[in-house]
């Protein structure tokens, strides 16, 4: 399973995003807002899920901005991360 489908998964199931699948959910759309619909206390559960699933933390809210842009720029952060 890739990183982003892991993720996808993780998202629905910690932030109980119910109706949705995986494939649902597009891999550049916004988290936030007009895209997926998340608000900022699933921010705040997200920055928890991706030290917690992934071992990497979000360290910054310039990080985390660019970070949650997407999936897949959610993915990324964490690949390049988790490598170091």
């Amino acid at each position: 399973m890739s990183l982003t489908e892991r993720l996808k998964e993780t998202l629905i199931r910690e932030l109980n995003l119910q109706g949705l699948t995986p494939a649902d959910i597009d891999d550049e759309a916004p988290l936030f807002g007009d895209g997926l619909g998340l608000d900022s206390l699933d921010a705040v559960e997200i920055v928890v899920l991706v030290q917690k699933h992934f071992g990497v933390e979000i360290a910054s809210l310039d990080e985390g901005r660019a970070a949650f842009a997407s999936v897949n720029a959610l993915a990324a952060y964490i690949a390049e991360r988790s490598k170091a």
